[in-house]
């Protein structure tokens, strides 16, 4: 590793080694460690922290949809499961079951929810009366169990946080309408909060959720060009209110079946965010959702009067609502220069006599590691303006990246070739299972989602006329 980078020195290297990476900097940053029962994690303060600044703007963004917050038990009785056939076979695999509890064995085994659809539409059963009841949406912020075999910290654990919205409607048009206005919603956030661009469309049957009748997604570019689902969004239509009697009195007076959607996100998006953005140094966390947009240094912090001016400062941007830190520690500059760019902090201000004598300060940015000088006065000013251009040159950086890294191929050769080198790769598909199947077994790449509005003449497996462009990855 270059001489000037040897303070990170213990975090492997992005380029040779991203999976190493990726494991250094969640740990060492302080954002997760292991939990004590095989793959769980404990989500530590500065990862909390990123989660709660998540669902704050999820969260008010819902709510302007109509959607209100509940909660639902986290056991659900395994005959809920057996109502929806595809569903409960779909997730068999990674459900855990409670079978004894007070001494005693269960008269029913209980299945620790993978997912909330079975119990959310039975309660929807009950509530559902007539059509004057609809729609009805809720969400609900939550932990699931999901016993996976090979896990990592946010991107794949047995146990994680998440949000899960349901809706039921009286008609199949206005579900379908509410099921792509949530993956416009998941995808503003992705953009505006994230600054990670995704592609967003329809799954193949294949790889849609398990009792859905159509499975929209939101598929992210890593630094290694791999793919991250970040969000999905299903359209259930009546596959679930038949199941569990959400039925209607409609204006006719007939009673009818609801058609339903749910859509989610979960602890993977920090994971997204540690993937998309992070350098050697480590984290680069976008000002939206960091923890802490502005650290305060001092320089030459023993001179009289540079640690009260430095908090004056700290005080100043805080009443301006910047999530400001003041590290007034012992430890050398240089020290807290690195330790604090490692932590993905958008914005670091220096401050020392000459600075406040001159009535400067010194920004340093995380995303770019310019220096710039600017002036005291109307600090709070140019700090959220410098942080509005952190987050968006942190989005444009990625989509230029992402853009890079998307080509075309018309044969399995072409494919193989494009997913080897770090790429997204876009190929004609006829649309037969058996080519999906074959990609994914030669290649290791997956159907991540269709190409919508695109076209190819023939079928990158079978040379046959091609139905469908579609955007293979391998995927994380």
């Amino acid at each position: 590793m270059a001489k000037e980078n040897q303070f990170v020195e213990q975090i492997a290297d992005i380029e040779s080694d991203f999976p190493q990476w990726y494991t250094d900097v969640v740990l060492k940053t302080k954002l997760v460690d292991y939990g004590p029962v095989k793959g769980t994690m404990v989500i530590r303060p500065y990862g909390y922290a990123i989660w709660e600044n998540i669902q704050k703007e999820l969260d008010a963004r819902f709510k302007q949809q109509g959607v209100q917050n509940a909660y639902f038990p986290l056991l659900i009785p395994m005959s809920f499961f057996t109502k929806e056939a595809e569903h409960v076979e779909g997730f068999a695999p990674e459900v855990a079951v409670v079978t004894h509890a007070g001494g005693e064995e269960l008269a029913e085994p209980l299945a620790i929810r993978p997912t909330s659809e079975t119990i959310i539409g039975t309660m929807m059963g009950k509530w559902v009366q007539s059509y004057r009841d609809l729609p009805m949406k809720v969400n609900q912020w939550c932990n699931v169990m999901r016993w996976e075999k090979t896990t990592r910290p946010f991107l794949r654990t047995s146990e994680f946080l998440w949000q899960e919205g349901h809706t039921a409607h009286s008609t199949a048009e206005e579900a379908q309408t509410e099921t792509l206005a949530m993956l416009e919603i998941y995808k503003q956030f992705m953009e505006n909060c994230l600054a990670i661009p995704v592609l967003t469309g329809r799954k193949t049957e294949k790889e849609k959720f398990a009792g859905a009748v159509a499975t929209y997604t939101m598929e992210a570019m890593m630094h290694d060009g791999k793919s991250l689902q970040s969000g999905t969004s299903h359209y259930m239509g009546q596959n679930f209110a038949k199941a569990f009697e959400i039925d209607f009195l409609g204006q006719e007076g007939v009673l009818e079946h609801a058609y339903t959607t749910s859509w989610g996100v979960s602890t993977r998006l920090i994971g997204a965010v540690i993937m998309t953005h992070g350098d050697a140094r480590g984290l680069v966390l976008p000002p939206v959702v960091a923890p802490t947009q502005v650290v305060i240094v001092p320089i030459a912090a023993r001179k009289p009067g540079v640690n009260e001016a430095c908090e004056e400062l700290r005080a100043e941007l805080a009443a301006a609502g910047v999530r400001v830190v003041l590290d007034n520690s012992d430890n050398s500059p240089g020290w807290k220069f690195n330790e604090w760019e490692m932590k993905g902090v958008p914005l670091r201000i220096e401050m020392g006599p000459r600075d406040i004598e001159a009535g400067k300060m010194l920004f340093a940015r995380r995303d770019t590691l310019e220096k710039s000088e600017v002036s005291r006065e109307n600090a709070a000013a140019s700090v959220q303006a410098i942080l509005a251009q952190i987050q968006g040159n942190m989005l444009e950086k990625a989509r230029a990246h992402r853009d890079s890294r998307i080509v075309y191929a018309d044969d399995m050769a072409g494919i193989l070739a494009g997913v080897e080198g770090g790429n997204f790769v876009k190929a004609g598909w006829c649309g037969c299972r058996d080519c999906e199947d074959k990609i994914k077994a030669e290649t290791a790449a997956t159907a991540r989602v269709f190409a919508e509005g695109e076209s190819a003449e023939k079928c990158a497996v079978c040379g046959k006329e091609a139905k469908h462009v579609i955007i293979y990855a391998r995927a994380y």
